[in-house]
């Protein structure tokens, strides 16, 4: 990842951070003052945006390490491990919740309904900017934080819906914790998504938005190239795609002609497939079907057959 895409990144969830950490204190205090499970769900959730927030910013400073021989493809990985660990962690946080709000509907407490409107509708406000400062489509590290933030908004409409109905109605106090519940349901389904993203980038899946047969007939369509197998395309995070893959080549060309037919098929794929890095085998014949292939993946190496066989 580029240092100037880190530095916009990290500058845009600085000001979330702050709107954050405002919005969870004013909240705390004014549902501990109205006695609302609503408000007190939406600080809840704030308190683990900002953790979520400094998590999603360290992993970003963490992406810029130099990689080494230990890891050759760098610390690519680490803003997906924040992505992961930020769906974690909105997922306790609901379940939360909801034991707490359907203890509150089983008893339920009167709640001042015009300060939770007020908080509530301050909060929408502060939650949708912050959401806004952070969207990002394509980086789960990003789109974990602006999960957090689109569901702190959501939950203050539920829970500025909530504050409308008491103020009307002050004995329905099953109002406030039905639109904790609300939100909870809501939030769960998206962590869910987020967590299923970040688990087939750590799975190494194939990119959901790589069409897998466009890709080898742009392979197949370079000139030299007969044939391609074990082909293999994984992300080690948003912005960071890998592939490798067999290329048989036509005739027997010398190692200069296979060498400028590789380098035509990576500049095929590159650009239109977003792929960074790509390594090639280049051979004059595919490889055998045999069990003793070596090019499957579960064929153990010579040495450790070897040392299978003397224990």
């Amino acid at each position: 990842m580029s240092k100037d895409r880190v530095t916009s990144r990290t500058r845009r969830l600085g000001v979330t951070l702050g709107l954050t950490t405002a919005l969870a204190v004013a909240q705390l205090v004014g549902g501990l003052a109205a006695h609302s499970m609503g408000l007190l769900s939406d600080a809840g959730h704030n308190v683990t945006d900002v953790a979520g927030v400094v998590m999603a910013m360290a992993a970003l400073r963490f992406t810029l390490r130099p990689r080494d021989r230990s890891r050759s493809f760098g610390y690519h990985r680490g803003t997906i491990l924040a992505a992961l660990a930020n769906a974690a962690v909105i997922a306790v946080v609901t379940a939360a919740i909801v034991v707490e709000s359907a203890v509150r509907l089983a008893h339920p407490h009167a709640v001042h309904g015009r300060t939770v409107a007020i908080i509530a509708a301050v909060a929408l406000v502060v939650n949708t900017l912050a959401a806004v400062a952070v969207r990002d489509h394509k980086d789960l590290n990003m789109r974990a934080v602006s999960l957090h933030m689109v569901g702190d908004a959501l939950g203050s409409l539920a829970v500025l819906g909530a504050g409308a109905v008491l103020v009307a109605r002050p004995s329905l106090e099953w109002a406030d914790p039905a639109a904790s519940l609300v939100v909870a349901l809501i939030i769960v389904v998206e962590a869910y998504r987020l967590l299923r993203a970040s688990v087939d980038v750590l799975l190494e899946s194939a990119p959901a938005d790589v069409d897998l047969d466009a890709l080898s007939a742009a392979m197949y369509g370079v000139p030299g190239v007969a044939e391609v197998h074990d082909l293999h395309v994984w992300s080690l995070s948003n912005d960071v795609r890998a592939l490798s893959a067999h290329v048989v080549l036509t005739g027997h060309p010398s190692l200069e002609e296979a060498q400028a037919v590789g380098d035509d098929v990576k500049a095929a794929i590159g650009a239109p497939f977003t792929i960074a890095h790509s390594t090639l085998e280049l051979e004059c014949e595919r490889c055998s079907d045999a069990a003793s292939d070596p090019c499957l993946m579960d064929v153990p190496a010579p040495s450790t057959t070897a040392e299978t066989a003397t224990r």
